[in-house]
């Protein structure tokens, strides 16, 4: 499984997961399209809108590597915002994805507004993921 270093391990001052510390022996968590009703709470929006700029900040448009990436964060936008290249297989840690900038500017303009990057504080080092030799050295 792919480690992505440098990618934020959660929305900075909650406790929504974005990535994974290790892979499950069981497999990777398939990935399932999750409805996004209008009645979600606040909190869980705000944690799709950072996931998904964290995911912009770090990849772009770019094709990543599922690895480490958390499948329940992925859930909420994968077949809309996140999708495969290629067929899709839920299960594979090493399935390529990419962001489809145009439907996530369409379903999450606060995260292309001007200063978006700053409104989720991806500045604070204690919130990024350093990995497991450089959180030792902490």
């Amino acid at each position: 499984m792919l480690k992505h270093r440098g990618f934020p391990g959660r929305l900075p001052g909650t406790d929504h997961q974005f990535i994974i510390r290790r892979a499950n022996k069981k497999g990777a968590t398939p990935l399932v399209r999750r409805e996004r009703f209008r009645d979600r709470k606040p909190a869980d929006r705000r944690a799709d809108a950072g996931f998904l700029a964290a995911l912009i900040h770090h990849f772009g448009d770019e094709p990543f590597e599922r690895g480490n990436l958390d499948a329940g964060r992925l859930s909420w936008l994968i077949g809309r915002e996140v999708v495969a290249v290629g067929p899709l297989d839920p299960t594979d840690y090493a399935q390529l994805l990419q962001v489809d900038m145009a439907r996530a500017e369409a379903s999450f303009p606060e995260v292309f507004a001007s200063g978006a990057a700053a409104a989720f504080d991806w500045d604070e080092a204690a919130e990024w993921d350093l990995g497991d030799d450089e959180a030792e050295d902490r």
